[in-house]
């Protein structure tokens, strides 16, 4: 089978990695991929975002699946391009509808989602640009730290948690008034600040069956010991250790199952990824954000611990018979270290020759913000997120020290990358 996966970060070259080892693959085709994903197919130089374009080059090379890395082409409606597309209707995309795709396209529409159908969530109310004014009253009624997050999509920045009513009401005025996240924050949702520990949860589903996937525990901030500026991602690690068999059937049980049955219910069209953003609190484990699409540093965590053939449970997807697949996973801990550039989440520069990749071992290097170089075989950044460093490791700070120590070998002027990842699960399990 022809595969042609849209995407050019960390995710894509997880995912590529892993289906380049399918027996099942034919050709794999990366649009418009990265100077990593050249390793496992052949970078095609389309915009996901063309929907003409993609089905024209799935059209001129056969291709039989579509995987859809990020989340723009699916809220714009790829899948929906494909199958009203009467040549391109018998491929199988792997990702949802626009429908099912407002799950993280609209903060307000995946929080009156989870309303509906009595998923547990942070209390919340919504407000667009003509109700500044309602929102900054609505302010001064919360007790603090105040959580404002911009209702579309704003590549996982377009979350700010305020200390002090001052900053909250500056903020609201800046994401509603002057467009701080552009379209994105043209409605702003508010939300109750929720205490515990995040963890990322992962479904794979075909609208009617679903496999869990291993969790993994995500670092959003930029600084050390979660300070700074939120972040696409600094670093993932999997298995994370408190989220044993009883916390993940509570939920399963009240979160994933409600979710997909409540997409049952509106008629909604999701084969693919589902992620869940949860946080566990002191009353149990409530949802943050969907995501429709896998997590990202989170694949490059997960998509390792994965031993089951990838592109068999994609087809399995396609064809609606999820169920009849086992999913084997690696019992040992898979810790992803982001390299990034100097200055990100701000601006930073580009084209930063990477020196030392060859000499990392022990570890799968995972491209994300990178490109050829002038000479061959050079390797360039080109992103603020550059390379992840991923390590399996029977224990969790096994595989911290195999990435740390590689991760030092890897240099381009700039790099920066948070050195405390596992910090706040050491201690876990908790004693009896």
């Amino acid at each position: 089978m022809n595969v042609l996966l849209l995407g050019s970060g960390g995710r894509e070259h997880a995912l590529a990695w892993k289906m380049a080892q399918s027996s099942m693959l034919g050709n794999l085709f990366i649009a418009p991929g990265n100077a990593g994903t050249v390793q496992h197919g052949r970078n095609v130089n389309i915009d996901p975002a063309n929907h003409q374009a993609v089905g024209a080059f799935a059209i001129e090379n056969n291709i039989g699946m579509l995987v859809v890395g990020p989340e723009a082409p699916l809220v714009n409606g790829i899948r929906d391009y494909f199958g009203e597309h009467p040549r391109l209707s018998d491929v199988m995309v792997i990702g949802p509808s626009a429908a099912a795709a407002m799950l993280e396209g609209s903060k307000d529409f995946a929080k009156e989602f989870m309303n509906k159908y009595g998923i547990p969530t942070a209390a919340h109310a919504t407000f667009g640009r003509e109700e500044l004014d309602a929102g900054l009253a609505f302010l001064g009624t919360c007790g603090g730290p105040w959580v404002l997050k911009a209702d579309g999509l704003a590549a996982g920045k377009g979350v700010l948690i305020c200390e002090t009513l001052t900053d909250a009401k500056k903020e609201l005025v800046a994401m509603l008034k002057d467009a701080r996240f552009g379209a994105a924050s043209n409605k702003v949702v508010i939300e109750e600040f929720l205490t515990g520990i995040e963890i990322s949860c992962f479904v794979l589903t075909d609208g009617r069956s679903y496999k869990i996937l291993p969790s993994a525990k995500d670092y959003k901030r930029i600084g050390e010991g979660n300070t700074g500026l939120n972040t696409g991602g600094m670093g993932s690690i999997s298995p994370v250790p408190f989220a044993g068999s009883a916390f993940m059937q509570k939920v399963e049980n009240s979160i994933i199952a409600p979710t997909i049955k409540g997409l049952i219910s509106e008629g909604m069209d999701y084969r693919g990824f589902i992620f869940f953003g949860l946080i566990n609190t002191d009353e149990g484990p409530r949802v943050i954000e969907y995501n429709v699409r896998m997590g990202d540093p989170e694949a490059e965590s997960v998509i390792p611990r994965i031993q089951t053939d990838l592109l068999k449970l994609f087809v399995a997807v396609g064809e609606g018979r999820l169920d009849e697949i086992a999913l084997q996973t690696d019992p040992r801990y898979a810790v992803a270290v982001m390299l990034v550039s100097e200055g990100y989440p701000g601006s930073y520069e580009k084209g930063k020759l990477i020196t030392g990749i060859d000499g990392a071992e022990g570890s799968i290097i995972f491209h994300a913000g990178t490109a050829p170089g002038s000479e061959d075989g050079q390797v360039v950044s080109n992103g603020g997120r550059v390379i992840a460093v991923t390590s399996m490791g029977n224990t969790m700070d096994e595989a911290l020290e195999r990435s740390y120590r590689n991760a030092s070998k890897i240099n381009f002027e700039g790099k920066y990358y948070r050195s405390d990842l596992g910090f706040d699960l050491r201690g876990w399990p908790p004693p009896r």
